[in-house]
């Protein structure tokens, strides 16, 4: 059975929740995964209202949309993250609070163990995220970086995540890293670490994301291979290096878009991303989740590219085989 080709909604959040969903199916879409934030899935009115939950799910229902996953990636970034201005953004009002910066990784985490609970309360049973991190900027280590400094990361991970993945197993729920730039586990060396800080708790696996591998030099495939049993979901997005020697993956402080930079994101299928292998290595490790497009491209009209996207990742799909292709030879 091919795996249900999905829609995150992260970047469609400017839509109310009845257009998104009937916009989803229009588009050829299985299902849906729903954004923590606009109106698309709101953790408080959840865990508040005895309805709500079964209100949405009726909306899907309707329509016939999947629904495997609810993702929490903003307030899930000011868990860890060193708290300044641009959260505010990001935030719900109730976690950003007085913006005091302890408050607000404090209200972070609590609202990440609330949407465990409202995960529990809808049906699913995955809730992808970010983390955040406290180290990102000691990425480029000059002044020189101390191992220290860089474990105290890891084990700030373990101290504010340890409870809200206690959580997350009283619920049932695991929690999904996309693993990124910005966030404590950007690629596999880091996430080989976050998952040794963590003492390898089965709440705690990776929203797989092949376009923030590629950019960096990390093979997507490699990935997937390294944590075989941890790819909890997966989103299907490209990527594309331009590297043209003027600029470099550190992209010079452009924004996405932004034609001078040395890379960006693409529509699945427009980039670099080799997703052919990226299918084979998820047969290999006997993936069966969703396939979610998390469409995000500065030079494509979205609406045009949600739908080739659908149709380009049904097509790509393809189950793994029952038998050698040279079985007819053996000897009986």
């Amino acid at each position: 059975m091919p795996r249900p080709v999905t829609l995150f909604t992260g970047q469609w959040a400017d839509l109310p929740i009845e257009d998104m969903a009937r916009r989803t199916k229009e588009f050829g879409y299985d299902g849906i995964e729903l954004a923590c934030w606009g109106d698309h899935f709101e953790v408080d009115k959840a865990l508040a209202e005895d309805s709500y939950c079964a209100q949405r799910r009726e909306l899907l229902d309707s329509l016939n949309l999947q629904c495997h996953a609810i993702s929490a990636h903003l307030v899930g970034q000011a868990v860890l993250d060193n708290i300044d201005s641009r959260h505010k953004a990001i935030l719900p009002k109730y976690v950003w609070g007085d913006g005091d910066p302890d408050g607000v990784n404090q209200r972070a985490a609590e609202e990440l163990m609330n949407t465990a609970r409202a995960a529990q309360k809808f049906g699913v049973s995955v809730v992808n995220g970010f983390t955040g991190s406290s180290i990102w900027h000691l990425l480029y280590s000059f002044p020189p970086v101390s191992e220290s400094m860089i474990q105290a990361g890891f084990d700030l991970l373990a101290e504010r995540f340890n409870p809200i993945l206690d959580v997350f197993g009283e619920c049932g729920v695991r929690f999904a890293l996309e693993v990124h730039p910005t966030e404590i586990a950007f690629d596999i060396y880091t996430a080989q670490r976050a998952l040794e800080a963590l003492g390898h708790r089965e709440e705690f696996g990776f929203n797989f994301d092949p376009s923030h591998l590629h950019w960096q030099g990390v093979c997507p495939v490699e990935f997937i291979r390294a944590f075989p049993d941890r790819i909890y979901h997966v989103h299907i997005k490209d990527a594309a290096n331009r590297l043209d020697g003027r600029t470099g993956i550190l992209a010079s402080h452009l924004n996405f878009g932004d034609p001078r930079r040395g890379w960006d994101f693409r529509s699945p299928g427009r980039g670099d991303v080799k997703f052919d292998e990226i299918i084979r290595a998820l047969n290999e490790v006997g993936y069966t989740g969703p396939l979610s497009i998390e469409w995000e491209d500065s030079g494509m009209d979205r609406e045009f590219g949600a739908r080739e996207a659908a149709e380009f990742t049904k097509r790509l799909d393809f189950a793994p085989s029952g038998r050698a292709f040279d079985a007819a030879f053996e000897e009986a």
